[in-house]
């Protein structure tokens, strides 16, 4: 039985391998089967077709036959939906119940005290790196917006403004709550102006024309500049560099300060 590659792919959404995946559907378009069976239409290796079928098993996606030859059974696949749902959630609640007895924790303790000591042996040089990846990207800068004490500028292209806002809001809210200064700016236009609305609601943003940037100050401290046009490259492939040092972050926010007097309030 040839399985298309792109079927594989969505079955592996279901939590198995590639051999499981073939193994199941294999026995799915059989109803019942022995190993041998499965592993002849599959064209999996005999050799590991028991290995399989017993963690298709233990998933909840076959069931064995008694009698000899051992034969399997399918579940419904509607079934082996619930079955992945409730064991998924089981999984994040026991591993959320376990991340949250970490707060408090002494090993919590001892970790940032291992952290902090860390810290104060680096040199400023070394308090860079490469963030890969919008995604890490975003989750990095959330991370510098919950570190704000005093302000945030954060520049950004016109598409960057709504995948900002989505990604950022909520912690960029939290950053102005707390008494800290948000400064936005971005090319506005009618793509966009939702977003800006939304920011706007806690933040000052402005109507920034003619400059394609993307970066992030926290501080006068760290910045966060992203190195590709953001209309020319895949989100997976897109990549910020993050810099933790004054001098850098403080010559950078005077340089943008002389200019933002003189930007477009936002309509």
């Amino acid at each position: 039985m040839i399985v298309q590659q792109d079927f594989l792919k969505k079955i592996k959404d279901f939590g198995l391998n590639t051999y499981e995946a073939k193994i199941w559907t294999a026995l799915l378009s059989r109803g019942v089967a022995t190993a041998g069976e499965l592993s002849d239409i599959s064209n999996v290796p005999r050799s590991r077709s028991y290995d399989i079928l017993e963690s298709l098993e233990k998933k909840g996606f076959i069931i064995m036959k008694l009698g000899k030859p051992i034969k399997y059974i399918a579940v419904p696949p509607e079934e082996v939906v619930e079955r992945v749902k409730k064991r998924v959630h089981e999984e994040t609640a026991a591993t959320l119940k376990t991340m949250d007895e970490l707060y408090g924790s002494d090993v919590l303790k001892e970790l940032t005290q291992l952290h902090n000591n860390g810290i104060d042996t680096v040199e400023p040089e070394d308090l860079t790196g490469s963030v890969k990846g919008q995604n890490n990207i975003y989750e990095h800068l959330n991370l510098m917006i919950k570190e704000a004490e005093e302000r945030i500028t954060l520049i950004t292209s016109e598409g960057g403004l709504n995948r900002k806002g989505d990604a950022l809001l909520r912690q960029l809210k939290k950053a102005a709550e707390r008494g800290v200064q948000v400064r936005v700016a971005a090319p506005l236009t009618e793509k966009n102006m939702e977003g800006a609305k939304a920011i706007s609601e806690f933040a000052e943003v402005k109507d920034l024309k003619g400059l394609n940037a993307r970066f992030m100050i926290i501080d006068t401290t760290q910045v966060l500049f992203m190195l590709a046009d953001d209309t020319e490259v895949h989100p997976s492939y897109d990549v910020g560099v993050w810099v933790n040092t004054q001098l850098f972050a403080q010559a950078l926010e005077q340089l943008f300060d002389l200019a933002w007097d003189k930007i477009k309030v936002k309509a």
